[in-house]
């Protein structure tokens, strides 16, 4: 595809610069100042059409999109737009630190400005970088964390890691006994140092085949020596793996071991603080104290949230696998979780959950059996254009949806989120004061997502 060649540092150096040098100086003389816009595609509008429309290269719009469709642009599909207003051509012997140095910018400016130098951590004579965008004012300082697998994509991890305060690692579990089941996590753990991120270990009752089982952490709770050695491991590997502190994921927690579980945090809250460790609570998307279910019983928002340094709230899975098809992250349900939340916990302890995938159900929906695949919201777009369908926008969930019908007539509906929903999302975390927001997960790259954080945030870096 046409996005893919802007990896390559030839096309970048020759018709980038041409195009991009043109539009510096073209904005230069008028002086135009826009900030980030979110265009939304319309009938008739190509790629060609649309950077005529805002003064700027169509080579722009893809490489800052990464479009799956850049000759067949759908209907109601949005891109980022954003207009560089400093650039600097690199020299012989200029380095990403030299030329921060000389802008008085920050290396981390320049890799979320320009991803590919991420990626390959050197320059080229010639290359294009660019500095800031045009109109870009930072509403906050945020605090961003982004969960992954051990198995992420090289490329993707270091495309993202610019973006974010901590790098969550999945999946450490453990026996009953206190056993710490580790993962082979010393390379994403280096990588992260890399960029100035610091790693978080993910604690899930999960076992040496790496499946959930909630029985775990009830027997572990029951064995006080088996919870006591859990901790002492937890600290020992914290300390020789070089790792910031622990996020606790346990989910369906059973009703009965709901004080169990709080005691268990505070135990660990308590030990991790004595080495200067950091201890995170990852919490089920509740409405309301009174909420029934396995899912959500054992997760006391009062309790647990006065005990842990940092709360993420999962605001997210309210479309899933096994569900009627709907959003996954309906704007107007996130709120209601912050609402209750930020009722009975510090926001300054607050993380908001962000989803980074999307959901296919063939209809009609059958409770039971049907069953939705998940892709990413790229893999959405690249969709709805290979089956020649308008993208619609749910403005009570903000979030965009089609329906096509597939190759075997079995119609399907796609709920997924773009920049739209990304940005009405990112933008509740300085409206109800929180710390910052947590991306489950970050194993593909969504420029919609990215675009947005680079936008109006200032992601914090810990010492």
């Amino acid at each position: 595809m046409i996005y893919k060649y802007f990896y390559c540092h030839k096309s970048i150096s020759f018709y980038s610069f041409y195009s991009i040098l043109l539009l510096y100086l073209y904005n230069v003389t008028k002086k135009i100042r826009k900030i980030m816009i979110i265009h939304v595609v319309t009938p008739g509008e190509t790629l060609q059409s649309i950077a005529n429309q805002y003064g700027i290269s169509p080579s722009l719009i893809i490489s800052e999109n990464e479009l799956p469709n850049p000759e067949n642009l759908v209907v109601g599909q949005s891109l980022a737009i954003r207009i560089p207003e400093l650039i600097h051509i690199v020299k012989e012997g200029e380095t990403l630190n030299s030329i921060a140095a000389n802008y008085g910018v920050t290396v981390t400016q320049l890799w979320q400005n320009n991803p590919t130098t991420a990626i390959l951590r050197y320059l080229i004579p010639g290359e294009v970088i660019i500095i800031r965008f045009q109109g870009e004012k930072k509403i906050d300082d945020v605090i961003m964390n982004g969960y992954a697998y051990t198995f992420i994509d090289r490329t993707v991890l270091r495309k993202t890691l610019p973006f974010l305060t901590n790098l969550l690692i999945f999946n450490y579990g453990f026996t009953p006994e206190g056993i710490l089941i580790p993962t082979e996590d010393e390379e994403l753990i280096q990588i992260a140092n890399e960029y100035g991120v610091s790693p978080i270990m993910v604690l899930a009752p999960m076992n040496e085949a790496g499946v959930f089982n909630s029985q775990l952490a009830s027997e572990m709770f029951e064995n006080e020596a088996g919870e006591n050695e859990l901790i002492e491991n937890l600290v020992a590997a914290l300390r020789a793996k070089g790792y910031r502190g622990v996020d606790i994921d346990f989910e369906f927690i059973l009703p009965e071991d709901k004080e169990a579980f709080l005691s268990f945090i505070k135990k660990v809250h308590t030990r991790l603080s004595q080495e200067g460790f950091l201890t995170t609570v990852a919490l089920a998307p509740k409405t309301s104290g009174t909420m029934t279910g396995l899912l959500y019983e054992a997760h006391n928002y009062a309790t647990l949230g006065a005990v842990a340094d940092e709360v993420l709230l999962m605001t997210y899975e309210w479309g899933y696998t096994f569900g009627p098809p709907m959003a996954t992250a309906p704007i107007n349900n996130v709120r209601r979780v912050l609402k209750y939340g930020i009722s009975v916990i510090d926001p300054d302890k607050i993380l908001l959950g962000i989803p980074n995938y999307a959901y296919d159900w063939p209809l009609p929906f059958v409770r039971g059996t049907t069953e939705a695949e998940s892709i990413s919201n790229q893999q959405a777009i690249e969709r709805a254009a290979l089956f020649n369908v308008s993208i619609l926008f749910d403005e009570l969930a903000q979030s965009p949806y089609y329906y096509y019908t597939d190759y075997n007539d079995i119609e399907h509906v796609v709920w997924f989120d773009d920049v739209r929903s990304m940005n009405q999302k990112l933008r509740l975390i300085p409206q109800y004061g929180l710390i910052g927001g947590g991306v489950w997960q970050i194993m593909k790259f969504f420029p919609g997502l990215w675009n947005v954080v680079g936008s109006i945030f200032r992601v914090k870096k810990t010492e």
